[in-house]
C-alpha cells in the first residue's frame, strides 16, 4: 500500500548575502589593518598577509628555499624567549599562532581570547621585529626540509604538480613552489636574518581583525602592539603570469606506477572579469563538487578513480583553471579520453537548466557559508584584500551568480574550458601508457 503524494517545495529565492561592516585602517608604519566586529564566541581570529614573492632572474630559486625555511623558523625564538617559551606564553593566553609561505605572500593565521588580545599582539609584535633564528633550530628544520623534499618528490601527485607549473610558468616565479634541495642546504640563520630584516616589513602588508572586539579598539590595540615594526623597502610585486595557451601534452616516466597520475591547468579569469562567475558555475558543472559531470562519468560510472577534481585557483600575478585525477593505471588511456570529452562536451554543448541550477545552489551555498564563522570570515577578508578587493565583492559575486544564464555558461567554458585551451600532464609508467595514449593525443615525454 502506498501512501499519499508529497509534493516537494520549491527552493526561496536566495536570499541577499549580509556582510559586517569592514573597517579599514593605514597605519603610519604602513600596515593596513582590517577590522571586523563578530560577536558571539569569546575569540578573536587574525590573519596577517606579507608580500613575500620571489623575484625574477636567478635569484627566484634561492628565495623559495628561504622563505620555506624562514617559515618554519620564525616561530622558533626571538630576542627575549626561545621557541618554548613562546609557545608557552602563547598558550598562556589562549592564543594559536602559525606561519606559513606561498608564491605570494608569508601568512600568519592564528586566534586568542578576547582577554588575551592585547598580550598575543605584543608576542607577535616580537616575532616580527625580532626573530632570532637560532642556529641549532634553523640547522634542524633545514635537514627536515630535506627529507621532506625526497619524500615529496618521489609523490606522483607533486611530480605532476612541479611538472605541470613548469609547463605553464616557463621562467616565473609561479613556475616553482617547493625548493630545490641544494637550495635549502645552503640557507644559513645569516642568510633568514637577512631576508627578515628585509622583507618582514609593515609596508603592503594586511592584518585581518574577526572577533568580539570593536573595531576601533582592535585597531587601537594592533597600533600600540606594532608601534616598533618599521617600515622597510617596498614589497616586491609578482610579475603578471605569461599568458596561457593550450599544449602537448607531457607524459612523465614513473616506472613500475600502478596508477597515473592525470593533471590539467590552463588560464581563469579574474574574480573581477565579467565572465568570471559563468566560469565559475562551468567549472561546477564539469568537475568542481560530487554531483559534477566528471565525478559522475569516470568515478560513479566507470569507476576509473575515486575523487576527480577541478577548480579555480586565484594567485595574484594571474587566475588558473586545474583539475586532476588519479587512475589506475589500464585505464589511463580510457581516463583521458572521458576527460578530453567532458571538457569537449561543456565548451560546446549549452548544460541543461537543472544542471545549472543546482551548481547556482551549491555555489551560493557555499558563499554564504564562508563567512558564517569568525575563522572563514577572517579568511575571507584576508583572501580579498590579498586580491585588492573588498568584501562586499561577495555580495557582487552573489548577484553575478544568481544572473548566470545556460548561454553565459557555454561562452565561458568555450573560452576557458575548452581542451585546446589546457595543458595536460601525465605521471604514469610510460612503457605501459605511452601507446594508447599516443592514439589520442600529441605526447611529448619529459626529458
Amino acid at each position: 500500500m502506498t501512501g499519499p503524494t508529497r509534493t516537494v517545495p520549491s527552493l526561496a529565492k536566495p536570499k541577499a548575502l549580509k556582510l559586517p561592516a569592514v573597517s579599514d585602517t593605514t597605519l603610519d608604519n604602513g600596515l593596513r589593518v582590517l577590522a571586523v566586529r563578530r560577536a558571539g564566541v569569546p575569540l578573536v581570529e587574525v590573519r596577517l598577509r606579507v608580500p613575500f614573492g620571489a623575484p625574477t632572474g636567478k635569484g627566484g630559486p634561492a628565495h623559495v628555499a628561504k622563505a620555506s625555511l624562514l617559515a618554519d623558523t620564525l616561530l622558533m625564538g626571538t630576542d627575549r624567549r626561545d621557541a618554548g617559551q613562546l609557545a608557552r606564553d602563547l598558550q598562556a593566553v589562549g592564543g594559536m599562532l602559525s606561519v606559513g609561505a606561498d608564491a605570494d605572500r608569508l601568512g600568519f593565521g592564528g586566534s586568542v581570547l578576547v582577554s588575551g588580545f592585547p598580550a598575543f599582539l605584543e608576542l607577535v609584535a616580537e616575532v616580527l621585529t625580532s626573530a632570532s633564528y637560532p642556529k641549532h633550530e634553523v640547522v634542524g628544520e633545514r635537514d627536515r626540509l630535506l627529507q621532506e623534499l625526497a619524500i615529496h618528490r618521489s609523490s606522483a601527485g607533486v611530480m605532476a604538480r612541479e611538472a605541470l607549473l613548469a609547463r605553464m610558468y616557463g621562467s616565473h616565479p609561479y613556475a616553482r613552489d617547493l625548493p630545490l634541495a641544494e637550495d635549502v642546504e645552503a640557507v644559513t640563520p645569516a642568510a633568514l636574518r637577512g631576508l627578515h630584516a628585509k622583507r618582514v616589513v609593515p609596508s603592503g602588508s594586511v592584518l585581518t581583525v574577526v572577533g568580539d572586539v570593536t573595531p576601533a579598539k582592535a585597531t587601537a590595540m594592533v597600533e600600540k602592539a606594532l608601534r616598533g615594526w618599521l617600515p622597510g623597502s617596498p614589497a616586491v610585486v609578482v610579475p603578471p603570469a605569461p599568458a596561457q595557451q593550450g599544449r602537448t601534452a607531457l607524459l612523465v616516466d614513473r616506472p613500475g606506477s600502478v596508477q597515473t597520475t592525470i593533471r590539467f591547468g590552463g588560464a581563469a579569469p579574474s574574480r573581477t572579469s565579467p565572465d568570471y562567475a559563468a566560469t565559475a558555475l562551468a567549472n561546477l558543472v564539469f568537475g568542481g563538487y560530487f554531483s559534477s559531470r566528471w565525478v559522475a562519468n569516470i568515478r560513479e560510472d566507470k569507476g576509473y578513480t575515486y575523487s576527480p577534481h577541478s577548480g579555480l585557483d586565484h594567485p595574484s600575478a594571474g587566475s588558473r583553471f586545474v583539475a586532476g585525477a588519479d587512475v589506475a593505471t589500464h585505464v589511463t588511456a580510457p581516463s583521458l579520453l572521458e576527460t578530453l570529452y567532458e571538457l569537449g562536451r561543456i565548451a560546446t554543448v549549452p548544460v541543461g537548466q537543472e544542471e545549472l541550477d543546482q551548481a547556482r545552489r551549491y555555489a551560493l551555498g557555499t558563499l554564504a557559508l564562508s563567512t558564517a564563522s569568525q575563522a572563514g570570515l577572517a579568511g575571507q577578508v584576508s583572501q580579498l584584500a590579498g586580491a585588492g578587493l573588498p568584501l562586499s565583492w561577495l555580495r557582487e559575486h552573489s548577484k553575478a551568480l544568481q544572473e548566470v544564464t545556460v548561454e553565459d555558461v557555454l561562452e565561458a567554458a568555450g573560452r576557458w574550458l575548452a581542451p585546446t585551451a589546457l595543458t595536460p600532464v601525465l605521471v604514469g609508467d610510460t612503457a605501459t601508457v605511452e601507446d594508447s595514449l599516443r592514439a589520442l593525443v600529441d605526447l611529448e615525454l619529459a626529458g
